[in-house]
């Protein structure tokens, strides 16, 4: 009897050790936004991003593990963002996608529908996804009849492995994108989508891969949220509510994210092909013969440290040529600087490059009151002398149309607090809100204003940070309407403005910012650095009266006008000794004044 045993002890040990086990590869790409050449547009310099440099990478992996072990997906925001994207889509679109040319060649998998995918309607989309040998996938955006409009899955098999590859996107899309874009469709809740999927699919399938144009909505270590919950993103959702999930692919927030949400693999590569996500999967064939995961690791591989592939740039090289042609056209002539020497800066203090894009806002719409952001840290301008296509497109990165809103003077309030929770104050020095950078870059989300006059307050707290908002010499009514004008995403209430969400339209215009923008150079053939100030960040200080103070000798030692005071203090009559009065120093006034006094 115990030799029995101990012959079953052995084989089952055997069966324990020689148990048959299968590695399988996930490659993400994500964000590329019609980056293939790794080359800056703005300054046409080298630069360490691009769907070329990618190439070498998932080339390097297929080497390492096998060409058949590799699935290679992409979580979209494909055809749009860079010049070359904007050139193909608008002014020779007859060729095939230059994106999708390239991951033809690279053999991916598949592809998700991201939120920029609708930016240049859906003939241009389609057109796309027509040429492409790989589906582009999302389960959860529907017809009218509730009918999926693209493919909802994909399925891949790795010898005798099964892979389901579920594409969802951010249910976000109508808060941002052009209605005419999206007619006919529905976007639906993406977790409520995949419950349904991954339920009818959990047992055909050995592997269950959510690939999602979102992002992580709450920390994956602790489950805080770290945004809004309104649904933009719910990635985390995703990997805690839906049984059987294995993978999770996101995109959308532009993060660098590899972790484990509980036993799911969850990755976000960056954009513009800095990153490649990878998830490596090993599986192992249970006693009934069923592949089982066992293990996941995810990580990032960065694939700036990687040349460019050389057969990527050859294949897209025509492409390449004529959008630099297209770069390189003047249209215009600057008197003076549009430039931005400090973004930080440029968002304390009004500045010539941000007036100009506020004053085409209005010229084209004939708003009196207009909003725009400076979007990145990279965004740069124009010096003195001929303006170029690459120096607007390089100002204007987004594919925004324009909306004038009727809006009351409360939303305008309301608007300009939550830009000011940009800025922290501590020890006397204005910095950034971490929260406005971490865990998702957000400096788009800051919005510069034109046609009004108002002061940041830095050291008032949050809520209460804006004083004087002033329009056409007079304080803004709080309960009075006032059309703005503003780009489609934000008009949408996009980036967390949902003071204006819902809004009454009184007026659109179709035609994208950057091609505004070039048809009033085009126009006006110079234009002329101008700054009115009309706006800045400053320091509220304190003025103890003395005995002979006459508001008149306060407001010049002050350097501030008699009528000032009164507002700010809501002084009707005299003021008398010992009255304490708040007034606003200019922030660079108030370092200056800290300086000296220490």
């Amino acid at each position: 009897m115990r030799r029995l045993f101990t012959v079953v002890l052995s084989l089952a040990l055997l069966v324990l050790i020689f148990a048959e086990t299968k590695q399988i590869v996930i490659l993400q790409t994500s964000d590329l936004h019609g980056y293939i050449y790794p080359v800056d547009y703005a300054t046409n310099k080298p630069a360490n991003w691009g769907l070329a440099k990618v190439a070498s990478v998932i080339k390097e992996q297929r080497e390492k593990y096998g060409e058949e072990n590799i699935i290679v997906i992409d979580t979209g925001d494909l055809i749009q963002g860079s010049p070359m994207a904007y050139y193909h889509a608008r002014f020779e679109n007859e060729p095939v996608n230059p994106m999708v040319l390239s991951m033809n060649h690279l053999k991916f998998n598949a592809s998700v529908l991201g939120n920029h995918e609708f930016n240049y309607g859906l003939d241009v989309l389609n057109k796309a996804i027509s040429e492409a040998d790989f589906p582009f996938l999302s389960a959860n955006i529907v017809d009218e009849q509730d009918t999926p409009y693209f493919m909802p899955y994909h399925l891949v098999e790795i010898g005798d492995v099964k892979v389901l590859i579920l594409g969802l996107t951010t249910k976000y899309i109508p808060n941002w994108e052009d209605p005419r874009n999206i007619k006919g469709l529905k976007f639906l809740d993406p977790v409520q989508v995949a419950k349904e999927y991954v339920e009818a699919f959990k047992d055909l399938v050995d592997v269950v891969v959510i690939a999602y144009h979102g992002g992580l909505e709450k920390d994956p270590a602790t489950g805080n949220p770290t945004e809004p919950l309104v649904g933009e993103n719910q990635g985390y959702a995703l990997a805690t509510e839906i049984e059987g999930v294995h993978v999770l692919l996101t995109g959308h927030q532009h993060r660098t994210i590899s972790t484990k949400i509980g036993n799911v693999a969850v990755v976000q590569p960056s954009n513009w092909g800095r990153m490649v996500g990878k998830v490596a999967l090993i599986l192992e064939k249970n006693e009934e013969g069923k592949w089982v995961v066992k293990d996941s690791k995810p990580e990032l591989i960065d694939a700036s440290k990687y040349p460019a592939d050389q057969e990527i740039l050859e294949l897209t090289k025509d492409y390449e040529e004529k959008t630099q042609r297209w770069l390189d056209i003047p249209v215009g002539t600057a008197k003076g600087d549009f430039y931005i020497f400090d973004p930080f800066v440029a968002r304390l203090w009004d500045n010539p490059l941000m007036e100009f894009v506020n004053k085409v806002q209005m010229y084209y719409t004939g708003a009196k009151i207009s909003s725009t952001a400076l979007f990145t840290n990279d965004v740069k301008g124009w010096k003195a002398g001929p303006v170029t296509l690459r120096d607007i497109n390089a100002v204007y990165i987004y594919a925004n149309t324009l909306k004038v809103i009727k809006v009351k003077g409360a939303d305008i309030k309301a608007a300009l607090e939550r830009s000011a929770d940009y800025f922290v104050f501590e020890n006397g020095l204005a910095k950034e809100n971490k929260t406005w950078v971490e865990p998702k870059v957000q400096r788009y989300n800051y919005d510069i204003w034109e046609g009004i006059s108002y002061k940041i307050v830095l050291n008032r707290p949050v809520g209460d940070r804006i004083v004087d908002l002033m329009f056409e010499g007079k304080p803004v009514d709080m309960d009075a309407e006032y059309e703005v004008v503003l780009n489609n995403y934000r008009a949408g209430g996009g980036g967390g403005y949902s003071m204006f969400t819902n809004k009454p339209v009184v007026k659109e215009v179709l035609i994208e910012m950057a091609e505004l923008m070039s048809n009033y150079l085009l126009e006006k053939k110079e234009i002329e650095s101008t700054l009115d100030n009309n706006w800045g960040a400053y320091v509220e200080m304190e003025y103890t009266v003395s005995a002979g103070d006459m508001l008149e000798s306060i407001a010049s030692k002050l350097g501030v006008r008699v009528e000032e005071l009164k507002r700010w203090n809501n002084i009707s009559g005299d003021v008398k000794a010992g009255d304490v009065l708040k007034y606003y120093v200019p922030y660079f006034e108030y370092l200056k004044l800290m300086q000296k006094a220490s």
